[in-house]
């Protein structure tokens, strides 16, 4: 696998870390709307790394044969699918509950007093897995996706010629 990815070239790395990113984006999107599963807020906040990659990608595909903008985009790329990848893990691990989450997602919080009463709003929890599969909550599987796209990215922009 790792001669595989090693022969990939630059070009076409960033068109399998597009093709992936979309992928799991509209995954995303087909639990939520197909599935009926509320994604919690660090579940939307792990969808922001896509929606940076995802345009990234078509404009370096568009870029032409600029070996430096290509590797600078595929360093970009790692990083921000890195960073992904971390709040994935935190995620996951507040669902395994190995440490605690934000207030945000315990779904306690609401208003009382002058203001409308939204105690009784749904809150999607993070600290629950919505679905698991194979063991893996959608973060977990997040972070694996995350991560891979970052390595992909990081061993194309290592690479010489476009």
């Amino acid at each position: 696998m790792e001669s595989m990815i090693q022969a990939l070239k630059p070009r076409h790395a960033i068109l399998v870390i597009l093709l992936t990113a979309t992928a799991t984006i509209a995954a995303a999107w087909a639990f939520q709307i197909i599935g009926g599963y509320a994604p919690c807020p660090l579940c939307l906040e792990q969808r922001w790394p896509y929606y940076a990659v995802i345009p990234i990608g078509i404009i370096l595909l568009l870029a032409g044969d600029r070996e430096l903008l290509l590797r600078s985009g595929l360093l970009l790329i790692a990083l921000i699918m890195s960073a992904g990848a971390v709040l994935a893990v935190y995620h996951a691990g507040i669902e395994w509950r190995w440490w605690q989450g934000p207030q945000a997602c315990s779904g306690g919080a609401g208003l009382t007093g002058t203001l409308p009463d939204l105690s009784n709003l749904s809150v999607v929890r993070c600290d629950e897995a919505a679905l698991r599969i194979l063991g893996l909550s959608l973060a977990g599987w997040n972070a694996l996706i995350s991560l891979l796209i970052a390595g992909l990215a990081l061993a194309a922009a290592r690479r010489t010629g476009v």
